[in-house]
């Protein structure tokens, strides 16, 4: 008979007498465990029992060891950036300054805000101490009897509460909602922009032509099919770029009685025209069609210069024009793969190409224009050509026909933007536009913030002040209704006043007073949810640059700065507005081009890389000289040094009240602040 293994009876009698079972184990990976009732070892134990006291220490030492690991790396980083930052401002004494002058309004404002915000944070402190005050509660109890009144400084205090309660938090919930409508309206905007991009995607929408619109059977009038195509390369001062520009110029495909290329120098330094006019020589000798033109009386910029450039006699045979800026370098195929378009397309007036960085992984603030202008390009462009025939020209890497500028009025020397004023009344006279957003063009964005925000600047002002100038053409003209309101209200209004608008003002205005004024606070979703959603709208047509969503988010609001008061000087002609300034050049090849002169070294006579000059080959091949250093300098940017400390402030003023998403985007657009105005991101001008 097999054995009975029943151990109920024990077990009950074991409990009856309500005694512990202790049960030791020799392996130390096992705990003493105190068994008191028949079920009790089935039941969940608590962590802090099941470990032993030499499992506690180890764990506590190696969080111990994990955590000075963090803070010594914490504490390292922090000493390398302060040595970065440190070395690059003494680079070379004195520090640069930026030059105010008539733009003064916005920075006395500024001064202003943050001097009031450290008196009122100063002024809550005392209270904070002297037990009126608490932080964390926004509805405060407003004595009004005088019995309550403890002194003169607490008369002050309970005033000061009052007159924030009832005079000041009213205008600025009325400011906060009405850019707060301004921005969602953008935000919609911006949205349907994205999804008419998607749906051209999906349809595979795009303008098409034959595969050789101009081909002849007739081998003995082989180049007569092709148009008079006239070619022009404006440029002032350009001594990093003319070379690579009328190198890649001179080697397009087209045929050499068909073709004349202008170079528009107007330069007002006489090395650099000799330099010119030497590397124009050299191409002539080869048998290109390109002369040099200079003008003596430098007026209207770059209008003027292509305005002066078309009045010429010879131009009359050409029906196309060309133009590239200095720093473009456009594919041997440019004009094959643009001037077709317009065969058999007698309304069509201007063809636009999109445009390719060469630097755009130079460092942060280069990679941050990339994602700006890829949107600019894949998705507003693309949407407005195809669904409108009708976008702002972008002044290069375009092929416009003759007729179309001259019915227009031809170049005109009123604003900054020469280009835009162009297009708009171009389309208000019915010509159409098409934009190939296949065709790419190599060229350069800035590399220094300096010249990135000068850049900004004139791209800023100069349409409201065609705005300003256009705006009764646009009402009279014979366009449709629609067609007005689309130029009126988004082309104008939308995008070029009411982003920069609201962007300053709701976002390094209004947030940091409403934490001194914490009955007028703004939602959490204004101020992170939608805005990290219209940054990913952004970054979607340069998906390589998702990692940068954040210094991206905190760019752009640092550059509304400078937009909103370059918006409002073209607006009302303030300051600097009409001010033009030739974007600094880093002279930077294209990859492949450099790519080709690292493997090859030696380049065959007979075939020349685009981009890349003979002279540049030439200094390749010879032993490296002993260069001179350039001196470089850092400039002080008083509007964003002063917005950083209103920021901060506000922020310490948030931490005081325990407000965490209002504390860390304040602290890190304070920092993002203080780095550009410093001008601790991008590279230091010469």
């Amino acid at each position: 008979m097999a054995p009975r293994f029943d151990f109920s009876d024990l077990w009950a009698k074991d409990t009856r007498r309500a005694t512990p079972v202790v049960v030791k184990m020799e392996n130390p990976n096992y705990s003493i465990v105190e068994v008191e009732e028949p079920d009790g070892a089935f039941r969940p134990m608590e962590k802090s029992r099941g470990k032993n006291a030499k499992q506690v220490t180890w764990v506590l030492l190696l969080k111990a060891h994990k955590a000075v690991g963090f803070l010594t790396w914490l504490a390292s980083v922090f000493w390398s950036l302060l040595g970065s930052v440190k070395r690059r401002l003494s680079f070379t004494h004195p520090l640069g300054s930026e030059r105010l002058g008539r733009d003064r309004w916005l920075f006395s404002a500024i001064k202003l805000f943050l001097a009031a915000s450290l008196l009122v944070l100063g002024f809550e402190l005392v209270a904070y101490y002297r037990g009126w005050h608490y932080f964390k509660n926004p509805n405060l109890h407003i004595p009004t009897s005088k019995l309550e009144i403890q002194s003169l400084f607490h008369l002050l205090y309970v005033g000061w509460l009052s007159l924030r309660a009832d005079y000041i938090a009213p205008p600025i919930k009325a400011l906060s909602k009405f850019c707060i409508v301004l921005f969602l309206v953008q935000s919609v905007d911006r949205l349907g922009l994205c999804l008419g991009c998607i749906w051209i995607k999906f349809n595979r929408i795009k303008p098409r032509i034959n595969e050789d619109p101009f081909r002849n059977d007739d081998v003995e009038g082989s180049g007569s099919e092709y148009p008079m195509v006239l070619v022009q390369i404006p440029m002032c001062n350009e001594r990093e770029v003319y070379d690579q520009s009328i190198s890649a110029v001179c080697q397009l495909d087209w045929p050499k009685d068909r073709i004349l290329i202008q170079v528009l120098d107007d330069s007002d330094d006489e090395s650099i025209q000799q330099l010119i006019r030497a590397e124009v020589t050299k191409w002539s000798q080869k048998g290109v069609n390109i002369i040099y033109r200079h003008r003596l009386v430098r007026t209207g910029y770059k209008a003027g210069n292509l305005k002066s450039a078309m009045s010429c006699d010879y131009v009359e045979a050409y029906e196309f024009v060309a133009i590239f800026d200095a720093d473009f370098q456009p594919s041997s195929d440019f004009l094959k793969l643009t001037v077709p378009h317009f065969k058999e397309k007698p309304e069509l007036g201007l063809v636009q190409a999109r445009w390719a960085f060469v630097n755009k992984d130079e460092n942060l603030l280069t990679r941050l224009q990339n994602i700006n202008l890829c949107f600019h390009f894949e998705v507003e462009q693309q949407v407005n050509g195809v669904f409108l025939n009708f976008f702002g020209f972008n002044g290069t890497a375009g092929v416009w026909r003759i007729k179309a500028l001259e019915e227009s009025g031809g170049w005109l020397e009123r604003t900054t933007v020469e280009d835009m004023d162009i297009a708009v009344r171009a389309h208000l006279h019915g010509w159409k536009f098409i934009y190939l957003n296949d065709v790419k063009v190599l060229c350069e964005v800035p590399e220094s913030y300096e010249a990135y925000k000068k850049q900004q600047h004139r791209w800023h002002s100069g349409p409201m002040q065609l705005f300003r100038l256009c705006l009764r053409a646009i009402l009279t003209s014979k366009i449709a209704m629609w067609k007005k309101a689309n130029l009126i209200l988004l082309f104008f209004l939308l995008r070029k006043l009411i982003l920069p608008f609201y962007s300053f003002t709701l976002f390094c205005v209004i947030l940091p007073i409403t934490m001194f004024v914490p009955e007028a606070e703004l939602p959490v979703w204004v101020i992170c949810y939608v805005p990290i959603f219209m940054s990913l709208l952004n970054i979607l047509p340069a998906p390589k640059s998702f990692p940068f969503i954040v210094p991206y988010l905190l760019f752009e609001n640092t550059m509304s700065v400078t937009k909103f008061n370059a918006m409002v000087s073209g607006l009302f002609q303030l300051g600097s507005s009409y001010e033009w300034i030739v974007t600094k050049k880093a002279g930077r090849s294209s990859e492949s081009d450099l790519m080709g002169l690292t493997e090859s070294k030696k380049i065959p006579p007979n075939q020349m890389l685009r981009g890349v000059s003979e002279s540049e080959i030439s200094q390749l091949e010879e032993p490296k000289k002993q260069s001179v250093p350039v001196k470089k300098t850092n400039k002080i940017f008083h509007k964003e040094l002063a917005l950083a400390f209103l920021l901060l402030t506000a922020a310490v003023r948030s931490l005081l009240a325990s407000q965490g998403v209002h504390f860390y985007f304040l602290l890190f657009q304070g920092l993002t602040f203080l780095l550009v105005g410093l001008d601790l991101i991008g590279e230091q001008m010469t």
